[in-house]
């Protein structure tokens, strides 16, 4: 497999002769705006409030990132998984006639009504073209859930078991899915972005730390790095927390744009 980091979650991933792209969010540096402009949607610190986002520009041209892709996945409808547009459409710049897979009859009906002409809910054993995608469980929230989430697991019998756990905290369920799947390849979102009614989101160093200790020689990758304002650890903090927790040698952290193959 090939796994290229495109930006925040957005992940190209070339998997038993398929190419999907992951939580597809193309729109240019700054084009979301900021937490202030996004009203009572989601409250952040204030220090957060007026940083527009994404905050980098992606790192190939859109089509360079859509060509060649046979199916995307989104993982949860959320502005910084998919690009989404006043009118309340979402994925403008994909691909309508390409297949995209969802977490749920609601998610489905956002990408129907934008337009797509193939949205296939996940379930326990959903395939495409031979590979296996199997949706389960994570917790997008420390103090609430901040909506529903999912990870993804990808299974083919000429390729190691990937699991992308999603926007989720570490977690009894997180265990479980790497004990019941045991992949050779984990990719966690782990910027530890923070809302005020939520708490913690996603994943930080000391869940990444135990997604190691859980994960029993699994190359883990570290995602959903610099790209929203909520983040609270940055590419270079996480690095340096990782060494000070002597995990740093058994993770990797691509940059935008770099490919890892497995």
């Amino acid at each position: 497999m090939k796994i290229q980091q495109i930006r925040n979650a957005t992940l190209r991933i070339e998997y038993a002769g398929k190419t999907f792209l992951t939580d597809p969010w193309l729109m240019n540096k700054g084009a979301m705006g900021t937490f202030r402009s996004l009203g009572n949607l989601f409250r952040c610190e204030p220090d957060k409030l007026d940083i527009p986002m994404p905050m980098t520009e992606l790192p190939l041209s859109t089509e360079e990132v859509l060509a060649g892709v046979d199916a995307y996945i989104c993982t949860h409808v959320h502005p910084d998984h998919i690009d989404m547009a006043p009118d309340g459409t979402v994925g403008g710049s994909l691909d309508k006639n390409v297949p995209v897979f969802v977490q749920s009859v609601e998610d489905a009906k956002a990408f129907v009504c934008s337009g797509f002409s193939e949205v296939v809910v996940m379930y326990e054993n959903s395939e495409f073209d031979g590979v296996h995608l199997v949706k389960v469980p994570a917790r997008h929230g420390t103090k609430i859930p901040c909506g529903p989430s999912c990870g993804v697991i990808f299974h083919h019998p000429d390729e190691k078991t990937l699991y992308l756990a999603g926007d989720t905290i570490w977690y009894a369920s997180v265990e479980k899915n790497i004990r019941t799947w045991n992949p050779g390849v984990i990719v966690v979102n782990a910027c530890a972005a923070v809302l005020l009614d939520e708490g913690r989101l996603i994943m930080d160093d000391a869940d990444v730390e135990k997604t190691v200790q859980a994960a029993d020689g699994a190359k883990v990758i570290v995602s959903h790095m610099d790209a929203v304002a909520h983040a609270t650890i940055s590419r270079g903090e996480m690095k340096k927390r990782l060494i000070a927790r002597g995990v740093w040698d058994k993770v990797i952290m691509p940059d935008d744009g770099e490919t890892l193959e497995f």
